[in-house]
């Protein structure tokens, strides 16, 4: 029975050895600052924003963040999870940063509608019809009362 224990593990690892058995893929997928998708690096610890992928930054400690075979055909040889696609199909943005309040697809893509699913704006913002394309559907608060139209209503100046 030792002799076939040890005949099984010959066969295993000369299986392994030949790219038989192929190691099941590792998920990556964690939750980053804020409860934003992130990276999961080889460390198994450390979680970094999707947006910190293929950044020209090492952020893991082995480099895995700027792999070529991550970072080699952007957006294809992303795994999915770590990209939102805009309406316009053409265009994509790390998944860190869908919902952020800020138009990163250009078109709010990112911030309404179904394809989004954003929460509505929280209590450090003021809903509205921005002037600007920097924000969607809410301007940041500290914008209020500034002397400057931020909403297209002007609310932003009167009634925030």
């Amino acid at each position: 029975s030792a002799t076939a224990l040890f005949v099984l593990a010959a066969i295993i690892a000369m299986a392994v050895a030949l790219g038989l058995l192929t190691r099941t893929p590792v998920s990556r997928f964690c939750a980053a600052s804020n409860n934003r998708t992130g990276f999961l690096c080889d460390d198994r610890v450390t979680c970094i924003s999707a947006s910190q992928v293929c950044d020209r930054v090492s952020n893991c400690r082995n480099g895995e963040d700027e792999q070529e075979k991550i970072c080699g055909d952007l957006p294809h040889s992303l795994p999915g999870y770590l990209i939102f696609r805009c309406s316009n199909p053409t265009y994509w943005v790390y998944a860190d940063q869908r919902c952020n309040r800020m138009n990163d697809c250009g078109d709010c893509s990112d911030e309404m509608g179904t394809l989004a699913a954003c929460p509505p704006c929280g209590l450090e913002w003021w809903s509205c019809t921005p002037v600007f394309y920097e924000y969607c559907s809410c301007i940041p608060r500290r914008l209020c009362r500034d002397s400057i139209q931020d909403c297209l209503s002007w609310s932003d100046e009167y009634i925030c």
